[in-house]
């Protein structure tokens, strides 16, 4: 099984990504949290756990790790800090541990931060961030989710390099894309955005090759 790191682990999306990563037969998910007192919840799960602030000095944070989602976010309070520099800091970190695969959790708008008309500073970092990763030489796969939700997700999504529309996803969707977009057959190199849809999620990936 490989290891997969998830910065942002006790975010809401980055718990569901945890959670489908230990129910997994492939993934053995470690999570990254910040604080002591966020690790507990994952070890009275028996899921490996690790320190990790994305402001500080994070380079050991990737040792023995096979693949990593970046699923962080500042909840627009830090997006210089750590939507920009410290997914760069994981991306840095990555490379110099030869992870495999890169998956960052971005957002629709992030291709053309200069053209919103709200949360600019957020897109530009987001932008910033997936410029670093695409520049890297590592394999990834960057995906872009409309606005996200707390509704059940439904298993099922629209996707495409650029969406016509605007829209919502639920974020245990997002999660599902995360996961299935690790898989080496999938997404290698890829940037796409998605949003609530038709087409089962598996289905939608094996499109990006």
């Amino acid at each position: 099984m490989e290891n997969i790191l998830v910065a942002g682990a006790n975010g809401t999306t980055g718990k569901k990504i945890v959670n489908l990563l230990a129910q997994s037969q492939y993934f053995n998910p470690v999570a990254m949290v910040r604080k002591e007192s966020q690790m507990e919840q994952f070890k009275a799960k028996n899921i490996e756990v690790i320190l990790g602030d994305l402001e500080q000095d994070i380079s050991n944070s990737t040792n023995n790790i096979d693949k990593v989602i970046f699923a962080a976010g500042s909840g627009g309070k830090k997006v210089v800090e750590v939507d920009q520099e410290g997914a760069k800091k994981l991306v840095d970190a990555s490379k110099a541990s030869n992870v495999k695969k890169f998956v960052m959790l971005s957002s629709m708008g992030a291709d053309q931060p200069e053209k919103a008309e709200k949360l600019k500073d957020y897109l530009q970092a987001k932008h910033n961030a997936d410029m670093h990763l695409k520049n890297s030489g590592l394999n990834f796969a960057i995906v872009r989710p409309g606005s996200l939700t707390d509704n059940k997700g439904i298993g099922k999504i629209v996707l495409s390099e650029h969406l016509s529309q605007e829209g919502n996803i639920s974020r245990d969707d997002v999660a599902q894309t995360l996961v299935r977009a690790l898989h080496d057959d999938v997404a290698n190199h890829k940037t796409f955005e998605i949003l609530e849809g038709e087409t089962l999620i598996g289905q939608a990936l094996d499109t990006v090759e």
